[in-house]
């Protein structure tokens, strides 16, 4: 089977017409995306698209043996105009089939947003998924267990729990080549796009692109192992967060525990568990190390400033007197066991830290004490990650890769 992506971006298009943000002032040239549509094979086309035939000739490619033109979702505006030549397109109701001339079989897909998903298989067996904007599988049945899907395009960054839900029935395995599609712009081009993708386990191409499916590629580089940095309310608990949107079971280490009487705080952690997906499972615990041995889904720590702080008040390490008689040595053996552990574990984890070493310097000898002893956290925990991220202002610098 062979896909050439006509466009890879929303039904507006990318940038969005009159649209003043940022992303879309740089979104010019290659970076620039037409609405998503899909030939498959040279018969199949997957969504009509104003421009259809010119960006189907700029990736050398005729629609001329168009057989079959499905749409996917509900078209605003004026309706496209169907080049000469083409069949009507039209949309299969959902759970029906459809036998196309050329040897491809089409099944309609319920989906939880307005709209359709097809799976396709190809003569030669190759099996796609294809999802809509804004829409997640509504419901995936025995048929899609029979084996993983060769590729799927979906719209990963708006949804990424279609592709968590796809994982926890099999029907995105390791060698499925997950392609973002519907890009909009929620995320800056470039880099930053690129970087999101993956941490999804998913790639993204430019418009023109044409995947011969089996053909080898260079997988994902997904980081088993995170460390994300930063200041008060930079944005560094969200960017964790959205690293493991994609997977469909996560556990939550909670390192804040409760307070009580205390509303303030009670209401951030409300705050924080209302975003989290339904699938996740929330741990209020300090005891990082025996987590980080077991085998199991992946794990978000958050956060590593606050284990600090439980460990120094374990360690008495406050106080000026049990600091200098045996407080820094337990402290530094707790610390020493938390980086061991995560230099040890098989799990995929992200980890959530403070970054306070560039701030005011404590008026305190303990506040001292406590800033020092999280640098020197940071640094032994960050030499144990595949990656190291620091967000400043919502900004997310790559400082290790």
């Amino acid at each position: 089977m062979e896909l050439t992506l006509l466009g890879t971006g929303t039904p507006e298009g990318l940038p969005r017409p009159g649209c003043p943000c940022a992303a879309c002032a740089v979104s010019v040239g290659p970076r620039a995306r037409a609405a998503t549509s899909v030939l498959v094979d040279g018969a199949l086309l997957l969504d009509l698209t104003p421009g259809a035939v010119l960006a189907g000739a700029r990736a050398g490619h005729s629609l001329a043996g168009v057989r079959q033109v499905l749409l996917t979702h509900p078209h605003d505006g004026p309706a496209v105009e169907l080049p000469p030549g083409l069949p009507a397109a039209g949309r299969v109701p959902d759970g029906r089939e459809l036998a196309v001339i050329s040897g491809h079989r089409v099944r309609a897909a319920a989906i939880d947003a307005p709209g359709t998903g097809y799976e396709v298989t190809g003569p030669d067996g190759a099996r796609l998924l294809y999802l809509p904007p804004g829409g997640a599988p509504g419901g995936i049945d025995g048929t899609t267990a029979r084996r993983p899907y060769d590729v799927v395009l979906a719209d990963v960054l708006g949804r990424p729990e279609a592709v968590a839900r796809l994982r926890a029935t099999g029907a995105v395995g390791p060698a499925t080549d997950v392609i973002a599609v519907h890009v909009d712009h929620d995320t800056p081009p470039g880099p930053e796009l690129e970087r999101r993708c993956a941490a999804a386990g998913a790639r993204v191409v430019p418009d023109g692109t044409t995947v011969a499916v089996g053909e080898y590629r260079a997988l994902p580089q997904v980081p088993r192992r995170t460390l994300v940095l930063g200041g008060a309310r930079s944005g560094k608990s969200h960017e964790a967060e959205r690293r493991l949107a994609a997977f469909p079971e996560v556990v939550y280490l909670a390192t804040g525990g409760t307070r009580e009487g205390d509303a303030e705080w009670a209401a951030r952690v409300g705050l924080h568990r209302e975003r989290r997906p339904s699938s996740w499972r929330t741990l209020e615990t300090c005891e990082l190390a025996p987590q980080l041995a077991q085998e199991g889904p992946p794990l978000l720590i958050d956060c590593l400033a606050l284990w600090l702080t439980d460990a120094m008040d374990r360690a008495g390490a406050w106080d000026d007197a049990v600091w200098a008689g045996g407080g820094r040595e337990e402290l530094a053996g707790r610390v020493a066991e938390l980086v061991a552990a995560v230099r040890s574990t098989r799990r995929t984890v992200v980890l959530v830290s403070n970054e306070v070493g560039s701030g005011v310097v404590p008026a305190t000898a303990s506040g001292r004490r406590f800033r020092d002893e999280l640098g020197r956290l940071n640094a032994g925990v960050s030499g144990e990650c595949e990656q190291v991220l620091l967000v400043v202002a919502g900004q997310v610098l790559v400082l290790k890769q």
